[in-house]
């Protein structure tokens, strides 16, 4: 079938067709309107060919149909001059045409640049003059969530350009966009910024760091702040270092008696702060006659420990000696006293 013959099927072609009934001649304005409904009928059966993968006939082609109808408008005194060149398939323009980028597109032609989805009528987001989709857009560019590693749609993102080519549908994408979070270096959707050992968002007292993950004040003194030797509570202030650990300054008294130590001394037994009285009680070395402790020199006798000077004869207070003393009662004699008051 020729070019020729096929011509009459559309309304305009018909008017001028070859038959010698006499017509009136179309003004320029009808025709050019005409045309451009055809060139752009035809420019969407091409791309629906080419979509689909169906085979165009070599002859007539549509670039050669189209030349054909252009050549047979100038010879009516018409001229169809393109609307531009579309950047997507570099073919002149003759029927409806966008221009966005800077650039004009046949609108079939005008696609995400990742998913290839047509993106007439519908927002879309620019980067590196390339157009994409919202999803393939976030997809690539969007910062990543630290906590759920998925895109973070945020409102200020310094890449996104959103243009629209008409309103946003009902459905719009815009709707959900989301705020961003910047901490620890990392960005985080703000409803994945918790507490990394209780789940609990953090209130007015914020966050504490340890190796990288953000932890509610509690939490944290609990697994990483250092215990204190006294109270097993976190230490967070003032300390005092002794007995390889840490004290609040409060805590760090006389595990007996509970009394502090005003000389800044203390004594040790099995990792515990004693004073010098109790840490004597427990060691055995208090004067079995003044009931101070031995420091010095110490006499042991009768399972007791006395100061030399406190070693005597209960009734005649005179000092005695290992080996010629006599107990009586828990109390010490001496020879002639115990056996003028006993014997």
């Amino acid at each position: 079938q020729s070019w020729r013959k096929w011509k009459p099927q559309h309304p305009f072609l018909s008017a001028v067709s070859s038959s010698p009934i006499s017509v009136p001649k179309p003004s320029p304005m009808a025709a050019t309107q005409q045309l451009d409904e055809l060139l752009d009928d035809l420019g969407h059966m091409e791309s629906k060919l080419l979509g689909q993968g169906a085979g165009v006939p070599e002859e007539p082609s549509l670039d050669n149909m189209l030349g054909s109808l252009t050549r047979d408008l100038q010879e009516l005194g018409i001229t169809a001059a393109p609307a531009g060149v579309c950047a997507g398939c570099r073919k002149p323009i003759a029927g409806k045409v966008l221009t966005v980028l800077g650039k004009t597109w046949h609108p079939e032609h005008f696609t995400c640049a990742s998913c290839g989805q047509e993106l007439d009528n519908q927002p879309f987001f620019e980067q590196g003059g390339r157009a994409y989709c919202e999803e393939d857009y976030h997809q690539a560019f969007s910062p990543r969530c630290a906590y759920c590693a998925g895109p973070i749609r945020e409102v200020n993102h310094p890449h996104s350009l959103p243009c629209q080519l008409s309103p946003p549908p009902a459905a719009s994408p815009y709707l959900f966009l989301q705020k961003v979070l910047t901490a620890l270096d990392q960005t985080w959707h703000p409803e994945h910024f918790f507490c990394a050992h209780c789940g609990k968002a953090f209130g007015d007292d914020g966050f504490l760091e340890c190796g990288g993950k953000p932890y509610c004040r509690q939490d944290f003194l609990d697994m990483f702040a250092p215990k204190c030797q006294g109270c097993e509570r976190p230490v967070t202030d003032n300390y005092l270092s002794a007995l390889q650990g840490v004290w609040h300054p409060e805590c760090f008294v006389c595990a007996e008696c509970l009394n502090g130590f005003a000389g800044g001394s203390f004594f040790e037994l099995e990792g515990r702060p004693y004073c010098e009285l109790h840490f004597h009680q427990r060691q055995g070395t208090i004067c079995h006659g003044c009931g101070r402790p031995v420091t010095g020199r110490c006499i042991a006798a009768a399972g007791r420990k006395y100061h030399p000077e406190h070693f005597i004869c209960t009734y005649c207070r005179g000092r005695l000696h290992k080996g010629t003393f006599r107990e009586c009662g828990d109390k010490m004699y001496c020879q002639a006293c115990h056996d003028k008051l006993f014997v």
